[in-house]
Parts: structure tokens; C-alpha cells; sequence
């Protein structure tokens, strides 16, 4: 499917640019149009300059430098050189001031907005459904909020904001040519624009096929490093190496050759033009040189020209530059308005809610479940269960029979297809979902941990000067890990290692209900946490499970039967179906 025109990418990108962004692309219009101003004043100057080095008498003659001469009471024309020359130098000097300040306003614009792009991007993704996060795949996420948002800036923003100002550049300085010698300055400017008119209509399919790539190639090169070193163990000991290097040359060496053609596309004609040009003033030099008002009226018209031609060209060619940047990242910027246009939540901007009550049962009703129209249903119609607070729910099942979809429910991080669950009689929609979740803290079966110290990782995503110590200490001796900890170095200090390399598995997932404990949740969920332990590091977590207090709700999915053992209530799920409930003697007996 071929992607959307480019402007109306950029109408779609605009509306995502805030009140504040719009207003600072105003004051860099009137920037523009100064800078603008001043190359005309350049070019204007190097006339009397080149006028007094050449003919003086003439300049002094001249009605426009009557002021001039009586305001520094000049008595001669060679007097007219210093002024003239200082006039000539602060007009340069005033030139590239103006493009210095453009450069660093449009700079920090664009990346000021691709800094805007980004965090919205990584804000939206946050905050989309459970079930949009089991469809896709992270490292398109990844690619979005950093390659493609500063794909964003160097493709699209700036390259914009150099159209834009190169467009009044070329309106002024073509105005100033035209008022020196109006026949050669339209010349001059359609060939030149001949020239890259051509050559735009010339490149477009490369442009397009090679933008493509690089989209579509950024996305494999993160999702190979991604794979490679989230696998590295198993890597290491299969001696599989070379295998996931091709795997990344193959996705590596596409992108940069597209990238590298985009770059030759975007200079290539510089250097025809920059030719052609110094063959045009070598004509007009010969021309003027052979009328008969003779070579030294002709140097200033000449040097006037020649000054208005080499800020012409490089003019021209940021534009075309700009134009073609555009192109090459036009697929990326289409991938990047996706993730923008992902929906925020009516919560997203509110305040975290209260919790809603809990004192007395979580009771599904007639619950039924699949993720899409056209996917099967992993909890079959009419599933009916009641989890009073306080006890102690083990769920059993084989793999696929709907164990972990049930407890995403349960948590409020998918909505049934049909029925519903009801906390004390009150049922959990998309709009009062967060507050149930206030109840929630979840152990899962891989605990992620991230690469700070242990009283970061239990008081998780809790801001290091905001976290609670005292509570980070009960945690942990609910936990049974205190003393564990406490026998190290650094204690609670200690740094656990990417993933939490440094621990063991019974200490990565004590730190887990550490982690529960610490929120001060009343409803925790354990899916499968002990799987993956050896029968002496289940026996330790469970028990520190058995040991949190009867105030707790506790839910566990497990697949040995075993496990559950001190359960007040085991559920046996078959194909999306509840086979058969009771207590753990119960279920032993059938």
C-alpha cells in the first residue's frame, strides 16, 4: 500500500504540535524573514564597494550617496572607500550573524519538537490496552520511539523549517538580482531550477523504494539486538554467534545503503550546478566586458551578481537537500503518525483513583473471552467463580486451557467478550478498572528487575528520593529475604545486575513478593512465580506466600498440584472451562 502524500503527512503532523511549539514557529517566521533581509543588504553592498574600488567618481556623483557624503562631510571620492568598505563588511558580518541565529533557533526548534514527538509517542504506547501490547512487537515500539522520532527531526522537522527558510531567501535574493540585472537573474534562476526540477522527478521512486527500507530495516536491526542479547546465554553456550551477526548484517547493511543513497540523491546535483553557474559569470563577465561602457563600469554589476549567485546555489541546493531528506524518511514518518495517532485513555490525564471498596467477594459472571472477532475463544460462555477475600485461590490447568487470560481479567488487564466481573456487586469496566487495580500487586513467573539496587527493585517505579525505607524493610521480612539481604555488603544497596543476573531464582522472585508487599495491595496474584524454582526454593517462596497474613487475597496459577496444597480453594480449567473446583483433597481424590 503506497504511503499517504507528503503534505497531508504534514497537515497530520502539525495537528500534534502543541500551542506553545506553534507560537515559537511564528518568532522563527519573523527570524527568517531578517535573516533574509540581511543577505539582501550583503548583496546590495558589494555595489558602491566594488563601485568605489573600481570608479569612485561615479558613486560620488551619484544622488543615493549624497547623505552619505554630507554626513561625513567627504570632500573627495576616494574618501567614499573606508565608509564604503566598513558599510560592505557590517552588511556580511550582519548576513551571517542572521543565518547563525536561524541555524540555532531552527535546531532547537526541531529537536525541541522531536523531543515532544518522542515522550508522546512512549506516553501513548504506556497507556494502550493489554491486549494491543500482546499483539505487537516491542522492537517496532522501540524503533518508533527512538529511531523514528528522531527520524522525525533530521527527515522531516528540520528539513521543513530549511524549505521554509530558503524559500524567502530565494524571494529576496532573486529580488535583489533582479533590481541589479532582471534578464540574467531569470535565467539564472529558471535553469538552475530546471536543473533540480529534473532531477527531483528523476529520483522519486529511489527515494521512495529506499525510504521503504529504511523503515522496514530499522525495525529488523533492533529486533535482531533485541533477540541477540536477550538470548545470551543460550548463545554463548550454542556457540551460535555468526548466526545472529547475519542476522543483523542482513538488516544492518540494507538500511545504511539506502541511507547512503539518500545522502548521494540529496548532493548530487550541487556540484553540476555550482559548474554551470561559474560558466553563466564567465558569460556575463564577457559580455559586459565587450559593451562600451568598458570593464570597470561592469566589475561592480559583475561582483554583484557573483555574490547574489553564491548565496543562490547554496540556497537552492539546502532546499532541494530538504526535499530530499523528506522523501527518504517518509515511510518512517508514516509509522511515527501511527504511534501518535494511538488513543489516550479518558484516565490518562486524571489523578490515580481511589480504590473501589473490597470487603467481601470477586465473583465472575457468565465470562467468556477472545482477544479477536476472528481468534477462538479462550474462555468458553457461561464461567462462573467466587473468590471470597481473604482465601487462598490456586488455579490449575494445562498450558492453553485459559489459566493466565483468567487472571489478566481478574486483573483488570483485559475486558471480558461477554459477562462480566464485579467486585462486591459492582462491576469492572474500561471506566473504573484503575481502581480495582489499586487492590492489585502481581508476582509473575519471570520477575523483571531492573539494573539499580535491591530497595529500588522492591519499591518499583517509585522515585529513589520518595521510597519508603521503613516499608522496603517490612516488605522484605514478609518476604522472608530480609536476612538474605542484610548478609551482604551493601544490603539494600546492592546492585542486582541487568534482569536481576545476580540473584538467584528464589531470591529474584522473594524480591517479587517483596515488590507486592510493598504496594500494600490486598489482592496478590502469583502466575506461576514458582514454576521455574527447584522443589527446596518453592518450598522457601511458598511459604513466605503462606505467611503474608490472612488479610490478603491470594491468587496462585500453578502447574504442579503440589504447590497448592495449602490452598482453601483449587480451580481446574479444561479448554477455557472450568473441569472442577474444591479443596485440595478434593481435587486429589478426583
Amino acid at each position: 500500500m503506497p504511503n499517504p502524500p507528503l503534505p497531508q503527512l504534514l497537515r497530520r503532523l502539525w495537528q500534534y504540535i502543541n500551542p506553545r511549539r506553534r507560537v515559537q514557529f511564528g518568532l522563527l517566521f519573523l527570524v527568517m524573514i531578517l535573516a533574509s533581509f540581511a543577505e539582501v543588504i550583503s548583496i546590495g553592498a558589494v555595489l558602491p564597494f566594488l563601485g568605489a574600488l573600481t570608479a569612485p567618481e561615479r558613486i560620488f556623483a551619484h544622488p543615493i550617496a549624497q547623505p552619505l557624503i554630507h554626513a561625513l562631510s567627504l570632500t573627495e571620492p576616494k574618501q567614499l572607500l573606508l565608509p564604503l568598505t566598513i558599510i560592505f563588511a557590517i552588511g556580511a558580518l550582519l548576513s551571517g550573524l542572521m543565518r547563525l541565529i536561524l541555524l540555532w533557533a531552527q535546531t532547537r526548534l526541531s529537536h525541541a519538537i522531536g523531543a515532544d514527538f518522542s515522550i508522546s509517542i512512549y506516553r501513548r504506547t504506556l497507556y494502550q490496552p493489554y491486549a494491543v501490547h500482546v499483539g505487537r512487537n516491542s522492537s517496532e515500539v522501540i524503533a518508533g520511539v527512538s529511531a523514528k522520532a528522531n527520524s522525525m527531526v533530521h527527515s522531516t522537522l528540520l528539513p521543513v523549517l530549511n524549505i521554509c527558510s530558503s524559500t524567502l531567501m530565494l524571494v529576496f535574493i532573486l529580488l535583489a538580482l533582479l533590481s541589479i540585472e532582471p534578464m540574467i537573474a531569470i535565467v539564472a534562476f529558471v535553469g538552475f531550477g530546471a536543473i533540480y526540477v529534473v532531477v527531483i522527478f528523476a529520483t522519486k521512486k529511489a527515494l521512495a523504494r529506499d525510504s521503504q527500507r529504511i523503515n522496514n530495516e530499522s525495525n529488523q536491526v533492533i529486533k535482531a539486538l533485541q533477540e541477540g542479547l536477550g538470548g545470551i546465554r543460550d548463545i554463548l553456550i550454542d556457540g551460535t554467534q555468526e548466526t545472529y551477526c547475519d542476522i543483523y548484517r542482513n538488516a544492518d547493511l540494507p538500511l545504511r545503503r539506502a541511507t547512503a543513497n539518500i545522502a548521494i540523491i540529496s548532493g548530487c546535483p550541487r556540484y553540476g550546478i555550482e559548474a554551470l553557474g561559474m560558466v553563466l559569470i564567465a558569460a556575463l563577465a564577457y559580455s559586459l566586458a565587450d559593451s562600451s561602457s568598458g570593464v570597470a563600469n561592469a566589475i561592480p554589476v559583475l561582483g554583484a551578481l557573483a555574490l547574489g549567485a553564491q548565496r543562490l546555489l547554496p540556497v537552492l541546493q539546502q532546499a532541494y537537500s530538504s526535499w530530499s531528506s523528506m522523501r527518504g524518511g517518509q515511510a518512517s514518518l508514516v509509522e511515527a503518525l501511527k504511534l501518535l495517532d494511538q488513543p489516550l485513555p479518558a484516565h490518562a490525564d486524571a489523578p490515580l483513583p481511589s480504590p473501589i471498596p473490597f470487603k467481601h467477594s470477586i465473583t465472575l459472571n457468565n465470562l467468556a473471552f477472545k482477544y479477536t472477532e476472528n481468534t477462538p475463544w479462550v474462555l468458553q460462555h457461561g464461567l462462573n467463580l467466587s473468590i471470597p477475600k481473604g482465601s487462598r485461590i490456586g488455579f490449575i490447568g494445562a498450558t492453553g486451557s485459559g489459566k493466565s487470560t483468567l487472571l489478566d481479567i481478574i486483573m483488570g488487564l483485559l475486558q471480558p467478550t461477554s459477562g462480566s466481573m464485579a467486585i462486591d456487586g459492582i462491576n469492572i469496566t474500561e471506566q473504573n478498572h484503575r481502581g480495582w487495580q489499586a487492590h492489585i500487586a502481581h508476582v509473575p513467573q519471570a520477575i523483571f528487575l531492573a539494573d539499580t539496587s535491591i530497595a529500588e527493585n522492591i519499591a518499583f517505579s517509585v522515585p529513589v528520593e520518595q521510597i519508603d525505607h521503613t516499608r522496603v524493610l517490612q516488605a522484605a521480612q514478609k518476604a522472608q529475604i530480609a536476612q538474605t539481604i542484610e548478609s551482604w555488603d551493601e544490603q539494600y544497596g546492592t546492585l542486582v545486575g541487568e534482569r536481576g543476573v545476580r540473584l538467584s531464582g528464589g531470591q529474584r522472585q522473594r524480591i517479587g513478593i517483596a515488590r507486592a508487599l510493598y504496594k500494600q495491595a490486598d489482592v496478590i496474584v502469583f502466575d506461576e512465580a514458582t514454576s521455574a524454582l527447584d522443589n527446596d526454593t518453592e518450598r522457601a517462596v511458598m511459604e513466605a506466600i503462606e505467611n503474608l497474613g490472612d488479610e490478603l487475597t491470594v491468587i496462585i496459577v500453578a502447574h504442579r498440584l503440589t504447590t497448592l496444597k495449602n490452598c482453601t480453594q483449587i480451580v481446574e480449567l479444561e479448554d477455557g472451562r472450568i473441569k472442577r473446583s474444591g479443596s485440595y483433597e478434593y481435587i486429589i481424590e478426583q
